[in-house]
């Protein structure tokens, strides 16, 4: 009999807990999303094949990937935005696809990235 008194307190208790939880989240309303920095998911996801300034000068573009100079001037001139979303989106040659890694949103603020590392 004591130990269904103390489970029925705690349930008690944890349900108490629960819509004290609940009606401080409301208060505060939704949450706003987190803002999207393209410097960090450009990092987290291409400066090791692009480099940190996309010039492709690392080791794995060097010897085994042949990845795309971003900052070339002539390839920004000739690349359109949907092929660059495209690329990031699909893949490209050894290039991964990272749709189902980073969003829309993210894709399209890396888009913006990339034409701001032209030379």
């Amino acid at each position: 009999m004591k130990r269904a008194i103390q489970l029925t307190a705690l349930a008690a208790v944890s349900a108490f807990a629960f819509a004290v939880a609940a009606s401080a989240r409301g208060a505060q309303g939704p949450k706003a999303p987190t803002p999207i920095n393209p410097a960090v998911t450009y990092a987290r996801n291409c400066a090791t094949c692009h480099g940190k300034d996309g010039r492709a000068d690392t080791f794995k573009s060097k010897h085994r990937l042949h990845a795309r100079d971003l900052t070339d001037a002539r390839w920004q001139g000739e690349v359109t935005d949907e092929r660059i979303f495209n690329a990031i989106s699909n893949g490209k040659g050894k290039m991964p696809a990272f749709k189902r890694k980073l969003t829309t949103e993210q894709i399209e603020s890396l888009v913006s990235y990339v034409r701001g590392l032209k030379r």
